[in-house]
């Protein structure tokens, strides 16, 4: 809550002073995680800039909290529901999410993407979790169907990103180690539906031991 109020303040400033006060929260967990858990971070591969579509593994909160250090002014896709916490919603809108409403139809649809489009206009990238939920380490989880809807409606290149959090940070414990974050290839636009699925759960799945090299390599991975 102390956060979200001084995102709050500093919007009375402008824009730029809110976000900066955003990702002065992200890079304050990084500090804590790697200072007081002993939890670090190594980035691998090209970190991506501009409007593309980043899909991530989900496999803990530490990746959620460190997107606006991960990347340029990311814009969240969060669930309706998140939007509606007090102060947080608040916050996400003005930082700049598009807001994921599964229950409300076609509307809604056109809504999330004509959003998401001005944002990929603006230059930002687009952060999305396709599995949709966290799912634990080693486990492999199939990805949203709203997922390739997304793809291919907003008509950007996706940049996968394989996470192993969740060996290090989990919601009841964490234990020092050093988390990796592997940007994949870009992957381009206009791909049928299970092309795309199978090439993203390929590439956010690259660093889970539980992930055969047989699947990798059906997947094209």
């Amino acid at each position: 809550m102390v956060c979200v109020m001084l995102v709050w303040l500093a919007s009375l400033i402008g824009d730029g002073p809110m976000r900066a006060r955003v990702r002065g929260w992200a890079h304050f967990h990084r500090l804590c995680c790697r200072w007081i858990l002993g939890i670090g971070l190594r980035i691998e591969g090209e970190v991506p800039e501009g409007g593309v579509l980043v899909a991530l593994r989900h496999e803990s909160f530490f990746e959620a909290i460190d997107l606006p250090m991960l990347l340029r002014l990311p814009v969240p896709f969060p669930k309706a529901e998140l939007m509606d916490i007090p102060g947080w919603g608040w916050a996400a809108s003005h930082y700049g999410a598009v807001t994921v409403s599964r229950e409300e139809g076609a509307k809604a649809l056109r809504a999330m993407v004509s959003s998401a489009r001005g944002f990929a206009a603006q230059g930002r990238p687009l952060a999305i979790f396709p599995e949709g939920t966290r799912v634990r380490s080693g486990v492999v989880a199939p990805l949203q169907s709203g997922f390739a809807g997304i793809y291919k409606l907003v008509n950007l290149p996706v940049v996968p990103v394989a996470v192993d959090s969740g060996r290090f940070y989990h919601r009841r414990w964490k234990k020092p180690g050093t988390v990796v974050m592997r940007f994949g290839a870009r992957i381009e636009t206009g791909l049928p539906r299970e092309e795309i699925e199978t090439r993203v759960q390929a590439a956010i799945n690259a660093l889970n031991p539980h992930y055969s090299a047989a699947e990798g390599a059906a997947a094209g991975g």
